[in-house]
C-alpha cells in the first residue's frame, strides 16, 4: 500500500510546483519519507522535489514509456515509502497533442488510481471558482478530484467568498495560500532555474514553500486523502529485472520511411554483460548538465557497468579508465565560456570520441560535442556549429534510428522529446542519428565513430537493451 496524491491544475503558472514541492517538504518534515514524482518529460522540477526529499524525482511518462511502465516506474521510486506525491503537467487533462489523454496527468492519475488536488489559482475570481472546479470534477468520472487547494487568494474576505462558493460543490477546500514572492523560483528561456546552479536560494525556496503549505494547508487532511488509495496492482520496476525481461530485440521493428529496419537478436546485443571488469561509464553532471533521468544510471550499472559522475565545468580529466561517455540536457548556453576555457576536458573528451568508444549525447550534450556553440570552441567532435535562436522547439517525438550505434541499430523505434531554443548547423550528419515523424518528416542528429549526438531526449525504460548495448560497446 502506497499513499497518493495527484497534485494537478486547470492549467499551467497555477502554482502546482510550488504546492507539490512545499507539500513533499512538510511531510518530510513531519517525518515521513516522501517520493516525489513529476507527470511528463520535464527534468527541472524533480530537482526541487529531490531537494524537498532528499529523494530521486523521478518521472511518469506514459508517452515515452507507454501506459504500462507507469505504475511499476511509480512503484519503484515509492518502494519503502510513507507517501508519494505526483505533481502534474500543464493542465489537468492536457496531454500529448493530436492524442487524447496520452501523457496527461488526468491519464497518471486513473493508471495510479491516485486522488487529485486542484491547484487553482483564485486571483482574479471569486464566486466562478465553484464553476471551474465542477467542470473539472465532473468532466471524466474515473478522474476523483479529491480536494481543491486555492491558490494566490489576496484577503480574508477573498477567502471567504471562495470558500462560499465552493461550499456546495461537493469538493472539499484543503488549503488557501496567499501570495508570497518568497516561495517564487526564477525562471528563464526553458523554464525555472535548476536547484544546482542555485542550491543556496533553492534551499530558501523550498523552506518558504514548507512554511506556507503548513500554514495554509490542512496536512492531515490531505494525508488522510492520500491514504484513502486503493493497493497497487503491479509490481516495483526494477532495472535488473528489466535487463532480464528485454527481449534481444525488443524495440527494432520493420522498415520505415527513413531507412532500413532492423530486428532480431542484433538490434540490442543477446545475452546478458559477460563477466569480468566492469567498464567505467562517465556520466556529464554539475550545472551545465542537470538533466537525467535516474533510471538511466539504474540501467547502466545493472548492464555491468561502473557509473561516474564529473563535472565538465570543473573537471579537467575524465574519470579514470573512462570507456563510455552519457552526456545529458541541460543548459551549455548559459556556460558556453566556462566550458570552453576548460580545454584539457574538452581534449580529453574528443580524444576518446576518437578512439572510437561509445559516446550518447542528448540535447545539451549535442551542444558540448559540437564545433563551436554562440562561437565559443567546444569539444569539435561533430562538423557542427551550435547556437541559441529565438525558437522554441518543443514535442514528442516518434523516432526511428537510420544508423547503427552504440545506443541501438538502425530500425529500433522508439519515443521521445525535443526541448530546445538552440539550432546547429548543419542539422543532421552524413549518418544521422533519428528520423523523426512529427511534427514534419525529418532526420535529426549524428552518428559518427562511436558517437550518437541528438536533441531528442529518450527514457532508457521504454527499451532497456539501450542500456546493455552501450555497455557492451564499452567493453574491450
Amino acid at each position: 500500500m502506497v499513499a497518493r496524491l495527484v497534485i494537478a491544475a486547470p492549467s499551467s503558472g497555477a502554482g502546482k510546483t510550488t504546492v507539490a514541492t512545499g507539500l513533499m517538504a512538510a511531510f518530510a518534515g513531519r517525518g515521513l519519507a516522501v517520493s516525489p514524482h513529476k507527470v511528463g518529460p520535464d527534468y527541472i522540477d524533480p530537482g526541487y522535489h529531490a531537494l524537498a526529499t532528499g529523494r530521486p524525482g523521478r518521472n511518469l511518462d506514459a508517452f515515452m514509456c507507454g501506459t504500462d511502465l507507469v505504475e511499476p516506474l511509480f512503484a519503484h521510486g515509492a518502494r519503502g515509502c510513507d507517501l508519494a506525491v505526483v505533481e502534474g503537467v500543464m493542465g489537468l487533462y492536457d496531454g500529448a497533442a493530436d492524442q487524447g489523454e496520452l501523457a496527461s496527468t488526468a491519464q497518471v492519475a486513473k493508471l495510479l488510481r491516485a486522488p487529485v488536488v486542484l491547484v487553482v489559482d483564485a486571483s482574479s475570481q471569486s464566486r466562478s471558482v465553484a464553476a471551474l472546479v465542477h467542470g473539472f470534477a465532473s468532466w471524466d468520472p474515473e478522474v476523483r478530484i479529491g480536494g481543491v487547494i486555492l491558490n494566490k487568494v489576496a484577503t480574508d474576505r477573498h477567502e471567504h467568498l471562495l470558500r462560499e462558493a465552493l461550499g456546495e460543490s461537493g469538493v472539499p477546500v484543503l488549503g488557501v495560500l496567499r501570495r508570497a514572492p518568497a516561495v517564487s523560483t526564477p525562471s528563464r528561456h526553458l523554464g525555472l532555474v535548476p536547484v544546482a546552479e542555485r542550491r543556496a536560494e533553492a534551499v530558501d525556496a523550498v523552506r518558504a514553500q514548507a512554511e506556507q503549505v503548513r500554514e495554509g494547508c490542512d496536512l492531515d487532511a490531505l494525508l488522510a486523502l492520500a491514504r484513502s488509495a486503493p493497493p497497487l496492482r503491479a509490481g516495483a520496476w526494477s532495472a535488473e529485472a528489466a535487463l532480464a525481461d528485454a527481449s534481444s530485440g525488443a524495440g527494432a521493428s520493420g522498415a520505415g520511411a527513413f531507412g532500413a529496419g532492423a530486428s532480431g537478436a542484433g538490434a540490442f546485443g543477446a545475452g546478458r554483460p559477460g563477466a569480468g571488469e566492469r567498464p567505467v561509464v562517465a556520466v556529464a553532471g554539475g550545472a551545465a548538465f542537470t538533466f537525467s533521468y535516474a533510471e538511466h544510471a539504474e540501467l547502466l550499472a545493472a548492464a555491468g557497468a561502473d557509473v561516474v559522475t564529473f563535472d565538465p565545468l570543473r573537471d579537467e580529466k575524465l574519470p579514470e579508465g573512462t570507456r563510455g561517455l552519457v552526456i545529458g540536457g541541460g543548459f551549455p548556453e548559459v556556460y558556453a565560456p566556462e566550458l570552453s576555457a576548460n580545454e584539457a576536458l574538452r581534449d580529453a573528451v574528443a580524444a576518446l570520441a576518437r578512439s572510437g568508444a561509445p559516446v550518447a549525447a542528448e540535447c545539451a550534450g549535442l551542444l558540448y560535442l559540437a564545433r563551436s556553440l554562440d562561437g565559443k570552441p567546444m569539444c569539435g567532435v561533430l562538423d557542427a556549429d551550435a547556437r541559441m535562436s529565438e525558437r522554441l522547439t518543443l514535442g514528442y517525438r516518434d523516432a526511428v534510428a537510420v544508423s547503427d550505434s552504440p545506443v541501438s541499430a538502425a530500425g529500433t523505434r522508439l519515443r521521445g522529446h525535443e526541448f530546445h531554443r538552440t539550432v546547429i548547423d548543419p542539422g543532421a550528419g552524413t549518418n544521422p542519428a533519428w528520423g523523426l515523424r512529427q511534427p514534419e518528416r525529418r532526420v535529426e542528429g549524428f552518428v559518427v565513430g562511436g558517437v550518437h549526438a541528438s536533441y531528442v531526449h529518450t527514457h532508457w525504460a521504454a527499451l532497456p537493451g539501450v542500456a546493455r548495448r552501450f555497455v557492451e560497446h564499452c567493453r574491450p
